[in-house]
């Protein structure tokens, strides 16, 4: 049996490839009879590896008597809209209203079933109250998704539990014409990073390497975090290891401490300002809970060596521009500079030295690059083809192109085997007929039954 589906906004196809790889395991013929892409690099790399000479732009300018008949929608619509990351404007974002053209063509077209995906921060995303499960924005795609007479579920999924070691948690949109697919009890598949590692690979010798090797074991350096924004003991900072230049024990002490102390509320109170995560302390400050007689001078040198910065304390003040008045962050020059610890992502080659026996976090297309992993005696990043496992693709998978393009690619790809499994209930249920008897989530049911 053919099946015929859409793979709208498809990037390098990792939506299209859980599909097929589905259809192959279920007994039908994948045939995708449209796609469309605007990001040039990615629609290169699609071309490549699917074997296809057109891929369509901007689905904005595509009328939907152009789209062919099809039985089955795939659509991973931009995320930046609401994702965390960004400033999750949702609807009142061009990407965000991007989903109405998905239902624009599912409603010319009426096809037997979609499949969605989208970050988590859409779950919640203009939420009236925190005890609500969904915000807004959630509540008008699944209203208007189920206004088309599609039965329609939804989950938050993890590509962990898909034998993927990346953490990586979105949001599917499951709908069907004949019949509800569970998105629930999935076998749960784990497999350490050290699995999908290659050795022994020639990479460019990150400077921070050495520094690190030669204080640390390896065993001490998995899972350590890079960053001087927080304490404990997973992470290094970078007076550490003498980054900027040599500390002595009594500076270490001092920069550990006020890298504590800088985020008491206390000292918000005392200046009559909005608390600020990172307050500059002024000598006197910490003279409170560290003083000794050479402090003033060890302060002024870890100034010099890049450690610590002087700067005013922030306030919320509102600021108009144009018919719009804003609240943002200001220094507070009427208030005396303190002494605050140089943080920012400048700071190191890398972010995250990550544990073979674990996972990667969510790999994002700005944040890949901060990630190394250890390699013999040397730190390095991550590989294409370690990047292309992290995903679900094949080794096999033609990425002909710079490594800071492929992080960008790969950073918004789909996990493959998350939406083959999914593509095989909907195949399972809805395509073969079959009474698969798994349970609906709570969230779906508890939408459905008009809480929210």
């Amino acid at each position: 049996m053919e099946v015929r589906f859409i793979d709208l906004f498809s990037g390098i196809g990792g939506f299209r490839g859980g599909f097929e790889r589905a259809c192959s395991e279920q007994g039908f013929r994948a045939n995708c009879v449209f796609s469309s892409e605007i990001k040039e690099r990615a629609v290169e790399v699609y071309k490549t590896n699917f074997g296809t000479n057109f891929v369509h732009g901007d689905i904005t300018q595509i009328a939907s008597d152009d789209i062919p008949e099809f039985d089955v929608l795939l659509g991973g619509f931009p995320c930046q809209a609401f994702s965390t990351a960004g400033k999750r404007k949702g609807f009142d974002d061009t990407r965000g209203t991007l989903f109405f053209e998905i239902q624009r063509i599912l409603e010319h077209h009426q096809p037997r079933a979609f499949i969605l995906e989208n970050v988590e921060g859409l779950v919640t995303h203009d939420r009236e109250n925190t005890k609500e499960k969904i915000g807004k924005t959630l509540r008008v795609i699944l209203n208007n998704l189920r206004a088309m007479d599609y039965e329609v579920t939804w989950k938050v999924l993890n590509s962990l539990d898909f034998g993927v070691p990346q953490s990586r948690r979105r949001i599917f949109i499951v709908g069907a014409k004949r019949s509800k697919v569970s998105l629930s009890e999935f076998p749960e598949i784990s497999k350490p990073l050290g699995e999908i590692l290659e050795k022994d690979v020639e990479s460019e010798p990150l400077n921070i390497s050495e520094k690190l090797m030669k204080m640390f074991s390896p065993e001490e350096l998995y899972g350590k975090a890079i960053k001087d924004r927080r304490g404990g003991e997973n992470n290094i900072h970078s007076w550490q290891i003498g980054l900027k230049g040599r500390v002595s024990k009594r500076q270490e002490k001092v920069l550990d401490k006020i890298l504590r102390a800088r985020r008491n509320k206390k000292w918000a109170e005392q200046k009559g300002i909005a608390w600020s995560d990172g307050m500059p302390l002024t000598l006197e400050e910490i003279k409170s809970f560290c003083n000794y007689s050479a402090l003033e001078k060890d302060l002024e040198d870890l100034v010099t060596k890049g450690y610590l910065v002087m700067n005013h304390p922030k306030d919320f003040v509102h600021e108009k521009n144009g018919d719009i008045i804003k609240r943002v962050k200001r220094p507070r020059k009427d208030l005396p500079k303190g002494y605050n610890i140089v943080t920012g992502k400048l700071s190191f080659e890398i972010s995250n030295i990550l544990d073979p026996g674990g996972f990667t976090p969510t790999l994002v297309a700005t944040d890949i690059y901060k990630l190394a992993v250890l390699d013999g005696k040397n730190l390095r990043r991550l590989t294409k083809t370690e990047l292309a496992r992290l995903f679900g693709f094949d080794d096999d998978f033609q990425m002909n192109v710079k490594i800071n393009t492929a992080y960008d690619l790969y950073g918004n790809s789909i996990v493959i085997p998350v939406a083959q499994a999914i593509s095989e209930r909907l195949l399972q249920s809805e395509f073969l007929g079959k009474d698969l008897d798994f349970p609906i989530d709570d969230d779906q049911e508890t939408f459905q039954l008009g809480l929210f």
